[in-house]
């Protein structure tokens, strides 16, 4: 039975959002574990994160999905903060073969999210993990209203909400929730695939 992990870092509750999605995704495909893992800011102490239960989750598990808010072109400290403490892995290659896949969001349409994704694509590759695309094309180049893609990412999800600073409730885009399912979805196949 295929696991995967979904690890991420949510500030104001979009990111957290798009996590609960591709794991809703994931957990459409027969005999597929799905585990949501965030990352808080409690777990950073004296500037290192530290939660040794988390890291064996990850170390369990098939697959990584990977998600940050993108804050001024990049990934957010807490979640870098988290990168940085798995070098303690990347040393003995514990991830080598993991299937891997990453998803950001941010308050503007490009945001330079596309940093956050060759970040997160990256640190994938240093650990040896093999990373899963998106795989969609936007639907509205198929006359279709759905928002699949609407950003037009391909090496993760995009996500994007207007910027709010009024406290209210974190709320996705009905197409970049929709995306992040069928990411899901591909990703849970794709280990699935990979794992046999």
């Amino acid at each position: 039975m295929p696991t995967i992990a979904i690890v991420y870092f949510s500030g104001a509750g979009h990111t957290h959002l798009m996590a609960e999605a591709v794991a809703k995704g994931a957990s459409q495909v027969d005999d597929t574990t799905v585990e949501l893992l965030r990352i808080t800011g409690e777990q950073i102490v004296n500037g290192r994160w530290q939660d040794d239960g988390i890291l064996e989750k990850l170390n369990q598990a098939d697959a990584i999905v990977f998600g940050s808010p993108t804050y001024m072109g990049g990934i957010a400290a807490q979640f870098k903060a988290f990168i940085d403490a798995a070098s303690s892995v990347w040393f003995r290659h514990g991830w080598k073969d993991k299937i891997a896949a990453g998803f950001t969001h941010s308050s503007s349409p490009s945001g330079d999210k596309q940093g956050t994704l060759l970040y997160l694509a990256t640190n994938a590759a240093q650990h040896g993990m093999i990373w899963v695309n998106v795989g969609d094309l936007q639907s509205f180049l198929f006359g279709k209203d759905d928002g699949v893609n609407r950003l037009g990412g391909f090496l993760g999800v995009l996500g994007q909400s207007p910027l709010d600073m009024s406290g209210n409730p974190a709320v996705l885009d009905e197409g970049d929730r929709l995306t992040s399912e069928r990411f899901g979805q591909r990703i849970a196949e794709a280990t699935k695939r990979w794992v046999k």
